[in-house]
C-alpha cells in the first residue's frame, strides 16, 4: 500500500519541484515503485522528468474532474524509473471548475486509492500558494515532506505552513502530519545557514532530516535536460544526497507503519 507524501512549502523558489523529481529517481534506484503527481500548473514535475507536457492528451486536471483514471491519465518516465501523472497549464482552470463540485478537496484522494496497491511511495509536487490543488494533495496525504533553504525568510514562511497543517489535521485529513524538513540548497561556508540549520535542530528535533542537500550545478543543469539530477549525474555530490535522502524516506517509512 502506497505512502502518500505531499512536497510542499508555501514559499516559492525552495526547491519543491527539484526535490520531488530527484527523490523519486533516488527511491526507483533502490527498488521502490514510485508515482508522481504533478499538482502544478506549470507542470515543471512533468517536463523535469522526461516527458512533454504539450503533447499529454489527459493529465492530473481530468483526473481530477472524474474524466478519465491514474492508469489512463499516467505516463511512464522510462529514464528515471517512476510514473508521472502529468500537468499543464490546462489545471490551472481547475481552480474554477472545483469550487461548484461535490468532495471538491477529496477527489484526487479518491483517485489514488484505487492505485494504492501499484506503488510504494506516492510524491504530490505542490503549488506555493494554498489552493484548491494543494488542499486536495494535503487531504490525500499522510505526511508532508518540508524542503528548504536555511534563511530567515523561509523560517517565516515555515510557521505558515505548520499552521496550514494543523488546520488540515484537525479538520479535513486527521493522518495529515510533517514528516520531515529536508535541508536543500546549503552551503556551510555561510555561517548564517550553519545558524539556521542549527535553529531548525533545536526547534524540530528529529523531524529535521538527517540528509542534506548542497548547493549543486548537475542539480539545476538537470531539468534543461529533461531529467531529475539523480539520472543525469549520479555521481554529483547532489545526486548522490538524493539517493541518501531516498534511504531516509525508506526508513522513516517503514518506522510509520
Amino acid at each position: 500500500m502506497a505512502k502518500i507524501f505531499c512536497v510542499a512549502n508555501q514559499k516559492g523558489g525552495v526547491g519543491k519541484t527539484t526535490t520531488t523529481v530527484n527523490l523519486a529517481a533516488g527511491l526507483a534506484k533502490v527498488g521502490q515503485r514510485v508515482l508522481v503527481v504533478d499538482l502544478d500548473p506549470q507542470g515543471n514535475a512533468t517536463m523535469g522528468s522526461g516527458i512533454d507536457k504539450r503533447a499529454l492528451t489527459l493529465t492530473v486536471y481530468d483526473v481530477l474532474l472524474e474524466a478519465a483514471s491514474i492508469p489512463e491519465a499516467r505516463q511512464r518516465s522510462e529514464k528515471a524509473g517512476y510514473d508521472v501523472l502529468g500537468a499543464n497549464r490546462e489545471l490551472a482552470g481547475a481552480e474554477v471548475e472545483l469550487v461548484e463540485l461535490e468532495r471538491r478537496e477529496q477527489r484526487l484522494k479518491t483517485a489514488l486509492a484505487a492505485v494504492a496497491q501499484e506503488y510504494d511511495f506516492v510524491l504530490i509536487d505542490c503549488p506555493p500558494s494554498l489552493s484548491m490543488l494543494t488542499l486536495n494533495g494535503l487531504c490525500s496525504a499522510h505526511g508532508v515532506v518540508v524542503p528548504m533553504q536555511c534563511e530567515y525568510f523561509a523560517l517565516e514562511g515555515l510557521t505558515d505552513l505548520v499552521n496550514t497543517i494543523k488546520q488540515i489535521h484537525a479538520n479535513l485529513n486527521p493522518d495529515l502530519q510533517i514528516i520531515g524538513l529536508l535541508r536543500v540548497m546549503f552551503d556551510p561556508r555561510i555561517t548564517l545557514q550553519q545558524q539556521v540549520s542549527e535553529q531548525l535542530k533545536a526547534h524540530f528535533g528529529d523531524k529535521v532530516f538527517d540528509t542534506v542537500i548542497p548547493r549543486n550545478v548537475r542539480l539545476a543543469e538537470a531539468p534543461s535536460y529533461g531529467l531529475p539530477g539523480v539520472v543525469f549525474d549520479g555521481s554529483s555530490k547532489g545526486a548522490q544526497a538524493f539517493v541518501d535522502f531516498a534511504r531516509e524516506m525508506v526508513q522513516r517509512v517503514g518506522a510509520m507503519r
